[in-house]
């Protein structure tokens, strides 16, 4: 039954994660060549457009925390998604088969594309964005709730989840990805977008006739967010407070009976937050901006562990960011053709980051963790934190794979005389981009899944919801940073009247400088991540804090 559950909800996240890459994994390439738009200004929107779907989670996050609870998130979300897949595919109907002798930067169907079916096709992705956000931190999250983390088979099982949750949604995703790029390519907008609408309604339907088995997890009392903001007011209300540091157990306050939470020795200044005072002894109810739990003082303190941990992620986001723009316009100058007349759609290499990740996800969810817990003795082989620092050491190898290959692009245009023709096809195969697709599936299966299970594992029941966002939220941040990095490479690049790294003629631009810059950046991310996972505490018991 467990597993029949399970299958549904990543049956539904499935259907997300196609229709989400429908837009997103091709949307440079619609900005481009049917709205007009130069590739460095497609690249910034792109990046703008991701990161508000990737930062709209925290949003989601609270509201299913604080209010409705996961699964009538996930059911809402859904019901929205289904409005902005609709919406999309009105907004792009008369492009089923654009003439292929027509100038396509002119518009929709060879013409300047109307302000209606602009501000539609806009709007409906904005309305994707905010569907996104409220399924994705949810769903996943939901998927685990499904295991009983008292009972230590199911526990078992839920740390083996992650790694078959990423196997199923990346390689699900990685082939309906390919079906509904190759409709865009061959058939028009309209079927490419229409598809993932009827796979989201499919996902829905299933989705509510399985609300009878779901294990559902209750809802903290008061609002996330409130509760972390009490206890800063707290500390900032008693700073001037004095209490002896080895009585805490006497005087700190503890109201959640339901637990028995120790304070830790991580924040000890946070731990003001729940020594009473005069003001607190002499009120009553107690006055929850003054006197905090120590349940509310560790919730901040696994916050405040988690963060830096985040951050330290936002290279690798801005990373991957290149990876929806900058890799896929390359892709576009390349020799595409296979067989006689075949030709690779360039966002269909995107597929590759999924198939790898599938292949690698099972040998290390069958070989290696099996091998390594007989090793060092724990559940999963080896600690989230080294399994992220191994993603981002391979991240570094993708991007430097990747600027390598660029540079080697542009040799091969100079050499045939084309750094002057744009739209010419410089003769070098679009498989040269294989191996920096395939690095980074794997750098995914380490870094992301190692992120997300330690969000997970960490995290409170009352906030997990919220740990997914903040991993979302990263590369939202990281989209966001790729296009200020953009814009200030840009004009630093053209002062003194120098030629921009980023102009449309690929032929003539510097993305592999681009890219080693980044590969830099990554190189000091990874530094500092290092010290940070050296100094962080696991807390042992995080799953007992409600």
């Amino acid at each position: 039954m467990k597993q029949g559950v399970c299958a549904v909800i990543v049956g539904g996240e499935i259907a997300e994660h196609m229709a989400f890459f429908a837009v997103s994994c091709n949307l440079i390439s619609y900005l481009t060549d049917y709205l007009g738009q130069s590739t460095s200004t497609a690249a910034k929107n792109v990046n703008v457009w991701s990161s508000i779907a990737a930062l709209l989670p925290l949003l989601g996050a609270f509201v299913a925390d604080s209010f409705l609870g996961r699964n009538k998130t996930i059911l809402i979300s859904s019901l929205l998604y289904l409005l902005g897949f609709a919406l999309l595919t009105l907004s792009v109907t008369p492009t089923f088969r654009p003439n292929s002798g027509s100038n396509c930067r002119e518009g929709l169907l060879g013409s300047s594309p109307s302000k209606l079916r602009v501000t539609l096709f806009l709007f409906s992705i904005h309305i994707v964005a905010l569907s996104h956000g409220g399924q994705k931190p949810c769903i996943q999250a939901f998927g685990a709730d499904q295991f009983d983390e008292e009972n230590k088979e199911e526990r078992r099982w839920q740390s083996s989840f992650f790694n078959w949750w990423n196997v199923w949604v990346c390689g699900g995703g990685a082939i309906t990805v390919l079906a509904v790029l190759f409709m865009q390519e061959s058939f028009g907008w309209g079927l490419g977008f229409g598809i993932p609408a009827v796979a989201l309604a499919a996902g829905l339907i299933v989705f509510v006739l399985g609300r009878g088995n779901y294990r559902l997890v209750m809802m903290r009392d008061g609002i996330p967010f409130t509760r972390i903001a009490q206890v800063f007011v707290a500390v900032i209300r008693k700073r001037n407070a004095r209490w002896e540091a080895g009585s805490e157990r006497d005087t700190l306050f503890v109201v959640d009976a339901i637990i028995d939470q120790h304070p830790t020795k991580l924040f000890r200044w946070l731990d003001k937050a729940a020594v009473p005072d005069d003001l607190v002894d002499e009120s009553f109810p107690k006055n929850r901006w003054r006197l905090c739990t120590t349940t509310q003082v560790e919730e901040v303190k696994l916050l405040l562990q988690f963060l830096p941990i985040c951050a330290s992620r936002l290279t690798y986001a801005t990373i991957y960011a290149q990876c929806i723009t900058f890799f896929t316009k390359q892709g576009q100058t390349m020799e595409r053709t296979f067989g006689s007349t075949f030709q690779v759609p360039p966002p269909a290499l995107l597929a590759l980051i999924g198939m790898s990740s599938v292949i690698i996800t099972t040998l290390y969810d069958c070989l290696f963790v099996p091998i390594a817990s007989t090793i060092t003795g724990k559940t999963s082989g080896i600690t989230e934190l080294k399994r992220i620092g191994a993603g981002l050491v391979i991240l570094t190898v993708s991007i430097v794979a990747s600027a390598l290959v660029e540079s080697e692009r542009l040799e091969i245009a100079k050499e045939h005389g084309l750094l002057d023709e744009p739209n010419a096809t410089v003769p070098m195969s679009i498989s040269w981009l294989i191996p920096q697709y395939l690095l980074f599936g794997s750098a995914d299966v380490f870094t992301k899944v190692g992120l997300q299970e330690l969000l997970y594992s960490q995290m409170p029941d009352g906030l997990r919801s919220l740990g997914g966002a903040l991993y979302l939220s990263i590369i939202g941040l990281g989209s966001l940073l790729s296009s200020v990095l953009i814009a200030l490479v840009e004009k630093m690049s053209t002062a003194g009247g120098g030629e921009s790294w980023f102009v449309d003629n690929l032929n003539q631009a510097h993305i592999d400088y681009f890219y080693w810059f980044l590969a830099l950046l990554n190189t000091i991310s990874f530094c500092v991540y290092v010290w940070l996972a050296n100094n962080y505490i696991y807390y042992k018991n995080a799953s007992r804090i409600p």
